[in-house]
């Protein structure tokens, strides 16, 4: 059996979002219509690592749109421009109401900071 790949990323501030949607089965393919159309916005933008789209096993209402990000500004910079927010935005504003930005634990060392110490930090 192969290895599970595990995604790091290489740089110094790579960044992962994930955006979770609770969608009725009746809204479904209006909902994926919407994501398809998302999803091609922003596979064109600049910094993009890499992108998922999934659709829960255990509960079919929910779904999720898994980025990387070569860093924060990158992903903000995704969202700025008429296409995405006329397209990729109004996806966004249907995602569950959570925080969506997370670090890469490879980019941590053992106790939390990132990237080397300085004076300040000890």
């Amino acid at each position: 059996m192969p290895e599970p790949r595990i995604h790091r990323c290489d740089t110094v501030r790579c960044v992962i979002v994930l955006s979770r949607f609770s969608v009725r089965e009746a809204d479904a393919s209006e909902f994926v219509a919407q994501a398809e159309a998302a999803i091609a916005v922003l596979r064109g933008k600049e910094g993009l690592l890499s992108l998922d789209f999934g659709h829960n096993l255990d509960d079919r209402e929910l779904w999720t749109i898994t980025t990387r990000w070569r860093d924060i500004g990158s992903y903000r910079r995704a969202l700025s421009g008429i296409e995405s927010k006329m397209v990729v935005v109004p996806l966004l504003s249907r995602a569950v109401d959570e925080p969506s930005a997370y670090d890469d634990p490879g980019e941590l060392d053992p106790i939390g900071y990132r990237g080397v110490p300085t004076d300040a930090d000890q």
